[in-house]
């Protein structure tokens, strides 16, 4: 990797790509088992850590250098769950399982190269981000998985060969984390430019 995929002090905080636990179109589950990782492994302190829910109002949101897409092409997702490290040391870090750039990938590269800018899109394209402590992820996400069946109770995308993620509270809760409504869920709610300077290197 080069230095500007990641700093040359960093250590990651994950197994490499290929041993982490994944599932394909399961992100949000695949970024839960990253937090439960690294809660277990105590690979870092959990309050630098972040779960990253991607999506707008119209859940019509574009991320480009995604393994789905054809070339160039952005993948016009309903909602993506990133991984975000926010280092002391260093600078902040994505762990994006889904990406052909680099795991980890310092957040200015993602951003550059993944979100690229809000600027030239149309208003139903545009990104906004609810960033969630990696504790209270933990804590409190939940997915019955309906989301992934068809009106006929078959899957759309094979599921998580491991039990359902659910609390003492809820069995479904998927929707408030992917709505970008501020007064709903946990969390705070960014833009793309507020993310990136909030997050961004200091």
């Amino acid at each position: 990797m080069n230095d500007e995929s990641v700093s040359s002090e960093y250590t990651s905080i994950t197994p490499s790509r290929t041993d982490c636990v994944y599932t394909s179109c399961y992100c949000e589950e695949n970024v839960w088992k990253l937090c439960e990782y690294i809660q277990h492994q105590e690979t870092c302190p959990l309050d630098q850590v972040h779960a990253v829910f991607i999506s707008n109002e119209k859940k019509t949101i574009p991320i480009w250098k995604q393994k789905s897409s054809g070339g160039n092409e952005p993948v016009i997702w309903d909602y993506h769950v990133v991984l975000l490290h926010v280092s002391p040391q260093a600078r902040s870090f994505v762990y994006d399982l889904d990406t052909t750039l680099p795991f980890p990938c310092l957040l200015h590269v993602y951003s550059m190269e993944a979100f690229r800018s809000d600027v030239l899109l149309k208003p139903d394209f545009r990104r906004k981000l609810r960033v969630i402590p990696a504790d209270t992820y933990l804590k409190t996400f939940a997915s019955d998985r309906s989301h992934m069946k068809h009106s006929n109770g078959a899957w759309r995308m094979p599921p998580p060969p491991y039990p359902c993620i659910e609390t003492t509270e809820s069995k479904m809760n998927l929707e408030d984390f992917i709505s970008m409504d501020p007064n709903v869920g946990v969390g705070t709610v960014y833009k793309l430019s507020e993310f990136v300077q909030h997050f961004g290197a200091k």
